[in-house]
């Protein structure tokens, strides 16, 4: 189902005592639940970018709702705010960044116009990061599909947790990747007998869904059309098959 009409909205919800300022995009005038994706944002927190990715996919009849692991009114200005945000939890706190996306989950299974039992995660960069955690700590979802995230992981044994279908999709030249942390991946996923994917684009880098990206503001991030397409149509395959 496709649909031309979107309703957009931000959405506050609560992590605790903490209020996140989400924002939700669906289909107007379409009756009946539909399948929901939660959207994890990069380092920057929820930008125009996270908001044309949720419209794209109510557009394609999901009720799309962006998370906001920052927090109301917590948005960096610069690279590195974004950095030290970023880092606090992608480094220092996962259970933390686990928390905060669990919250925007739940509140999107909470959605009147949203099926619960059908509902995936998407992420972008730190986002990328984030979905695979939601995933480890044992989310009920039905797939997570990480572009340009970073992979590793703490806490390797927590893989058994996952209880969905995993599609990683990295730039071949990303150097912010390493082959350890590939590997390391890698070897979670087998030995906790997970359904995944670990795609690579040829010639593609950093942040390659990113159109803002130009290579200059952070030298390895740079937008490459080929691989986001290409990334848009894996992540779009893997739902047709589990919706």
């Amino acid at each position: 189902m496709t649909t031309s009409r979107i309703e957009t909205r931000a959405v506050d919800y609560q992590d605790g005592n903490e209020t996140m300022e989400g924002f939700l995009a669906q289909g107007g005038g379409v009756s009946g639940k539909r399948p929901g994706v939660l959207v994890v944002h990069q380092w920057l927190g929820i930008t125009d970018v996270e908001q044309k990715r949720a419209d794209m996919l109510a557009r394609l009849g999901y009720v799309a709702f962006c998370a906001d692991i920052y927090g109301k009114g917590v948005r960096p200005k610069t690279a590195q705010e974004a950095s030290t945000l970023a880092g606090k939890y992608r480094n220092g706190e996962r259970r933390a960044l686990r928390s905060r996306a669990r919250a925007a989950l739940d509140t999107l299974k909470k959605m009147e116009s949203v099926d619960a039992n059908r509902v995936a995660a998407i992420g972008y960069c730190f986002g990328g990061t984030a979905v695979i955690e939601l995933a480890r700590s044992g989310a009920d979802l039905k797939a997570v599909v990480s572009f340009h995230g970073g992979l590793d992981s703490p806490a390797p044994a927590d893989g058994r947790n996952i209880k969905c279908k995993v599609l990683a999709l990295a730039g071949a030249d990303d150097p912010f990747q390493n082959a350890e942390n590939l590997k390391a991946f890698e070897d979670e996923m087998r030995a906790a007998a997970v359904d995944w994917q670990l795609v690579f684009y040829g010639g593609a880098v950093h942040s390659f869904t990113d159109w803002q990206m130009d290579g200059k503001s952070l030298p390895g991030a740079q937008y490459n059309e080929r691989a986001d397409k290409r990334s848009w149509e894996a992540m779009k395959s893997l739902f047709a098959e589990i919706f």
